[in-house]
């Protein structure tokens, strides 16, 4: 059995929430988009990613080629605009099949953690410019956390070419006692990951109040972003 629980909150310092999510364990989808683009296009880009993503899934499209049409369907809406702003978001998404089997795929800087009787572990890896700094070894984990260009995403739906998109995924199955969670960098920019694993290996909360005290942490973090989590949770 699959429970889940799911919220976004504006944050502390934004007037407007760009991030969006969807939770639906009949589809079999959850995803988080962080939007981007200034002007509230940043809340369109995210509002289109989720809904060609339900539309796209529910139709029986593969997951990955669903996040290559919303790519595509943002670029067509912001070519049709005047400003000359662009806009995209970020995504993370969970598709869950039968038999338990699970797909996850991400664009840009939007999570998806798993956690299991090893603890914690990032599923997920940063399409950012400090992640590609980390693969060179040219600066630690830790030091990409207070980086200056750390929000600086080198792939995001709306703004990357459909030519050079590379959406990335990965299967598996899932167990009982497991849990994914996706998350927005609202979450990660305030909270650290063992703060996050705290959290969630707590079995006396349910996803939901799982889910509020991970919020709660990010704003007691300072809230400096949109913060939107979702965690999922096999029975």
């Amino acid at each position: 059995m699959i429970e889940f629980g799911h919220r976004t909150h504006v944050g502390l310092r934004r007037e407007h929430n760009e991030d969006t999510y969807y939770a639906d364990g009949d589809l079999g989808l959850w995803l988080v988009a962080d939007g981007m683009g200034g002007h509230e296009h940043g809340e369109v880009a995210s509002a289109l990613a989720r809904d060609v993503l339900v539309r796209e899934v529910g139709n029986g499209v593969e997951l990955v080629r669903a996040i290559q049409i919303a790519d595509e369907e943002i670029i067509r809406h912001s070519t049709r605009r005047s400003e000359a702003l662009p806009m995209g978001t970020t995504i993370a998404a969970l598709r869950v099949t039968m038999g338990n089997q699970f797909e996850v795929a991400w664009v840009g800087d939007s999570r998806v953690y798993v956690w299991d009787e090893g603890g914690l572990r990032q599923l997920s890896q940063d399409h950012s410019y400090v992640q590609e700094l980390v693969a060179q070894g040219a600066i630690t984990s830790e030091q990409a956390r207070s980086h200056p260009h750390r929000n600086v995403v080198t792939q995001a739906l709306g703004v990357t070419d459909p030519q050079s998109l590379r959406v990335e995924s990965l299967r598996g199955e899932l167990r009982p006692g497991m849990q994914m969670l996706l998350c927005s960098d609202g979450l990660t920019e305030e909270v650290k990951d063992g703060a996050i694993a705290a959290i969630v290996a707590r079995q006396d909360l349910t996803p939901q109040e799982c889910v509020e005290h991970l919020i709660l942490a990010a704003l007691d973090g300072g809230g400096s972003d949109n913060v939107t989590v979702i965690l999922v949770r096999v029975r």
